[in-house]
C-alpha cells in the first residue's frame, strides 16, 4: 500500500515539475520576445502606454498590446549630389557640378525624434530625394557667389560653405552633414580648358628654359672638363717630357760620370802597371845584384877554402865584380832616364809644333784676307779716282759695253718665237723676209740715237774725242805702304 502510494506521489512529481518546466519556458520565450536591443548603428523608438523614448546602445521591453516599437537606423548615408541642371557661376558661366554628400542622423534623442517625425514612414530613395533637393539648392546658391577659378582651385572652401549653409537646415530634419566633397566641375564652353593654357604654356615655357639652361650649363661642364682634360693631358705631356728629359740628363751624366771613372781607373791601371813594371825592373836588377853578390861569396869562401894565399887576388876581383854590376845598374838607370826624358821633348816639341802649326795657319789666313780687303780697298779707290778724272770716259765706257745688253734685250721677243709664217703678196720690195730684215736694221738704226740721247752727246763727237783721250798722259801709279808681316795686327 505505502509502496503504490510512494509511486503515485513520484509521477505527480515529476508531471507537476515538467508542468512547471514548461511554464518557466514559456514565461522566459515571452519575455525574450518582449526585451528589444538597440544596436550601436540603430534607435529604438517606443511608444505607447508609458509615452515615448528612444533606445540606443542597450535594451528595453515592449508591453505587447500596449506599447509598440520601431527602428530608425543612424547609419552614415552616402549619396552624389549631381543636379541635373546647369549652375551659373559668378561671373555668369554654366557649369556642371558633381559632388558627394556623407549625411546621418544626429545622436541626441531630440534630432532621433526630429528625423523619425520627418523620416520615420518614408523608404530610403524618398528619404535621400528629399535631401538632395535641399543639398542642390544650397550648392546653386553658393555656386551663384564664387567664380569658376575658386571652384576648381579650391573645392574644400566648397565644401566648408556647403557644411555651415546647410547646417540650420539639416538640424532641422535631425541630421548633420559629416562632409560634402566636389567630385568634378565641367562645362560646355571649355573655360576650364582654356583656364588652364595660360599656366600651361608658362610651365612648358619655363620647362623650355629651364632645358635650355640646363643644356647651356651641361654644355659649359663639357667645355670646362674638356678643357681641364686637356690642360691636364697637356701638362701631363709636359711632365712626361720634363721627367724624360731629366731622365736623359741623368743618364748622359752617368754616362759622362761612368766614362770618367773608367778613364780615371784606366789612367790608375796604367799608371800603376807602369809602377809595376818599373819596380818589377828594379827588383829584378836588385835580385840580379843580389844572385851575383851570392855567386862571389861562395865563390870567395871558396877562394878562402882553396887558396889562402890569393885573399887579395879575390878582393880584387871582387870589388871588380861589384863595380862592374853598380856601373851595369848605373847604365841601366840613365838609359831609363835618358828615354823618358826623349819622350817628354818629343811629345812637348810635337805639341809645340802643332801649336805653332795652327797659330802660323791663323797668321796666314788673316794676312791672306787683310791682302785681299786691302787690295779691294786699293782697287775701288784707283777706279773712284778714274772715274773722278775721267767721267765722260768712264760714262762713254759704260754705255758702249753696254749696247750690246741693250740690243740683246731688245732682240729678246723674238728669241721666243718658234716658228714665223710669210705670207707676201709680191707687191715693192719691202715684202716677205726683206720685210723682216728691214725691220731689223732699223732697229740696229735706232740704237746710236738711244745712246746719243742717254749720253748728250753724238756718236761723231764721242770718236773725234777718242784721240784726244787716249793721247791724254797717265797718272802716275800711287805708292803702296809695304803689307805688314805680323798676320795683319796692329
Amino acid at each position: 500500500m505505502l509502496q503504490s502510494f510512494s509511486n503515485v506521489s513520484l509521477m505527480e512529481w515529476i508531471i507537476a515539475g515538467a508542468v512547471l518546466a514548461l511554464v518557466l519556458l514559456f514565461i522566459m520565450s515571452t519575455l525574450a520576445r518582449l526585451y528589444r536591443k538597440a544596436g550601436p548603428h540603430e534607435a529604438l523608438l517606443v511608444y505607447g502606454f508609458r509615452g515615448k523614448r528612444a533606445v540606443t546602445g542597450r535594451g528595453t521591453i515592449v508591453l505587447p498590446m500596449i506599447e509598440s516599437c520601431h527602428e530608425l537606423s543612424l547609419e552614415l548615408m552616402s549619396f552624389d549630389v549631381a543636379p541635373q541642371q546647369d549652375l551659373y557661376t559668378k561671373q555668369g558661366v554654366a557649369v556642371t557640378v558633381e559632388a558627394v554628400a556623407q549625411i546621418k542622423v544626429k545622436s541626441d534623442v531630440e534630432s532621433i525624434w526630429t528625423a523619425a517625425e520627418q523620416f520615420l514612414t518614408k523608404s530610403d530613395q524618398e528619404r535621400e530625394g528629399l535631401i538632395k533637393l535641399v543639398m542642390e539648392g544650397h550648392l546653386r546658391g553658393i555656386i551663384g557667389q564664387l567664380t569658376v577659378e575658386e571652384i576648381v582651385k579650391q573645392p574644400e572652401m566648397v565644401g566648408d560653405r556647403m557644411r555651415s549653409t546647410c547646417a540650420d537646415d539639416m538640424n532641422k530634419m535631425g541630421l548633420e552633414v559629416i562632409s560634402f566633397t566636389i567630385k568634378e566641375v565641367r562645362d560646355k564652353n571649355e573655360y576650364i580648358i582654356n583656364m588652364g593654357r595660360p599656366d600651361i604654356a608658362r610651365i612648358k615655357r619655363d620647362a623650355d628654359v629651364a632645358a635650355a639652361e640646363a643644356d647651356r650649363d651641361t654644355a659649359i661642364k663639357r667645355a670646362l672638363a674638356t678643357r681641364e682634360s686637356a690642360v691636364a693631358k697637356a701638362q701631363a705631356d709636359q711632365d712626361r717630357v720634363l721627367a724624360e728629359t731629366l731622365s736623359l740628363a741623368k743618364q748622359a751624366e752617368a754616362q759622362r760620370d761612368l766614362e770618367v771613372k773608367r778613364a780615371q781607373f784606366l789612367e790608375t791601371t796604367k799608371r800603376q802597371q807602369a809602377q809595376a813594371d818599373k819596380a818589377y825592373d828594379i827588383q829584378t836588377n836588385i835580385m840580379q845584384q843580389q844572385v851575383v853578390a851570392e855567386q862571389v861569396k861562395v865563390q870567395q869562401v871558396e877562394k878562402e877554402q882553396q887558396v889562402k894565399v890569393q885573399e887579395a887576388e879575390i878582393k880584387r876581383r871582387e870589388n871588380e865584380l861589384i863595380a862592374t854590376v853598380l856601373k851595369q845598374a848605373e847604365i841601366e838607370r840613365q838609359r831609363i832616364e835618358t828615354l823618358a826624358e826623349a819622350e817628354k821633348q818629343r811629345l812637348t816639341a810635337e805639341a809645340e809644333g802643332r801649336a805653332s802649326a795652327i797659330r802660323q795657319q791663323g797668321e796666314a789666313e788673316a794676312e791672306i784676307i787683310f791682302k785681299k780687303g786691302e787690295a779691294e780697298a786699293k782697287a775701288m779707290n784707283v777706279k773712284a779716282e778714274a772715274y773722278q778724272e775721267y767721267n765722260q770716259a768712264a760714262v762713254v765706257d759704260k754705255l758702249i759695253t753696254g749696247l750690246p745688253e741693250v740690243v740683246r734685250a731688245m732682240s729678246a721677243p723674238l728669241a721666243n718665237v718658234d716658228k714665223i709664217t710669210v705670207v707676201s703678196t709680191g707687191n715693192g720690195d719691202a715684202t716677205g723676209m726683206n720685210k723682216i730684215t728691214g725691220d731689223f736694221a732699223k732697229m740696229a738704226a735706232q740704237v746710236p740715237a738711244l745712246f746719243e740721247s742717254l749720253s748728250g752727246m753724238s756718236m761723231t763727237e764721242l770718236f773725234s774725242k777718242v784721240r784726244a783721250i787716249g793721247d791724254k798722259s797717265p797718272k802716275p801709279p800711287e805708292t803702296l805702304p809695304p803689307a805688314p808681316t805680323n798676320g795683319g795686327k796692329k
